[in-house]
């Protein structure tokens, strides 16, 4: 036999050979992984959804405070200054709703200093005296006219000062937000059985949703927590006319969470 023929016959066994032990070593390693049965399966299935609004509803406070020796007479300025505060308020912004709240009128005692000796019966009973008195009353201001609304703080705050403005969805915005709320957070239920579907192998349609819990989490529609920003602006009677601040309605963000059990078929 040729030298050839030789090597060509060895290159021949050799690949015969390869074959065969590949094929021998198939069953074994191409061995499917096997799988648990998920029929009549129960799965617990959180979801959530978000709806975003701008705020179309703001409410300011004010407040005026007066500090004098003679009790009565630093009632008379707050009385004085809250009136007049609430009648530039109506004037700038007549659909807005005011309320009154908080007055208070608190005794105010001499300080002790830090390190100071030991006080006396007579010094101890003396510090038990007011030496002045602090009054305050605040006024809540609810508008949906933000676009009005720096100009209307900017005039109340000649008499008042700016305690704290909170933005926010009016009741009636809210409501109607409510619908988009429940539709989001179903739809987001519906995405995730789709994808606990695929992952366990199984038709989407074989799917039975048994229970919609929306308060499952606690966290539900009036639990929605606003987005707020506060500002604190100081102010006092004066005779210049005020500026006007810069104020941000900003938006707010709704949440709601549910909580679904699926069973597959």
């Amino acid at each position: 036999m040729s030298r050839n023929k030789l090597i060509l016959l060895s290159a021949l066994t050799l690949a015969f050979g390869l074959q065969a032990g590949a094929q021998a070593q198939t069953p074994a390693t191409a061995t499917a992984v096997p799988t648990a049965n998920t029929g009549g399966t129960l799965v617990v299935v959180p979801a959530s959804g978000e709806v975003r609004h701008a705020n179309d509803e703001a409410t300011i406070t004010f407040n005026v405070e007066e500090q004098d020796k003679d009790r009565n007479a630093a009632v008379a300025r707050v009385n004085r200054k809250m009136k007049q505060g609430t009648e530039i308020v109506r004037r700038a912004d007549p659909q807005a709703e005011l309320k009154t709240v908080n007055y208070y009128t608190v005794p105010v005692y001499p300080e002790v200093p830090d390190g100071a000796r030991p006080l006396s019966a007579q010094e101890q009973a003396a510090r038990r005296i007011p030496i002045g008195w602090r009054v305050g009353q605040y006024l809540e201001v609810r508008t949906r006219n933000l676009d009005n609304l720096p100009k209307m703080a900017a005039a109340a705050q000649d008499v008042l000062a700016v305690n704290g403005i909170d933005y926010h969805l009016s009741r009636e915005l809210a409501r109607q937000l409510d619908d988009q709320q429940i539709a989001a957070t179903y739809r987001n239920l519906n995405e995730r059985i789709a994808s606990i579907a695929r992952a366990m192998g199984r038709n989407v349609n074989e799917a039975v949703i048994d229970t919609v819990d929306f308060e499952g989490s606690g966290n539900y529609a009036g639990n929605a927590a606003p987005m707020m920003r506060s500002v604190m602006v100081s102010g006092s009677a004066r005779k210049q006319e005020t500026p006007e601040p810069s104020f941000e309605p900003g938006e707010t963000t709704l949440q709601m969470h549910l909580v679904g059990k699926v069973r597959f078929r």
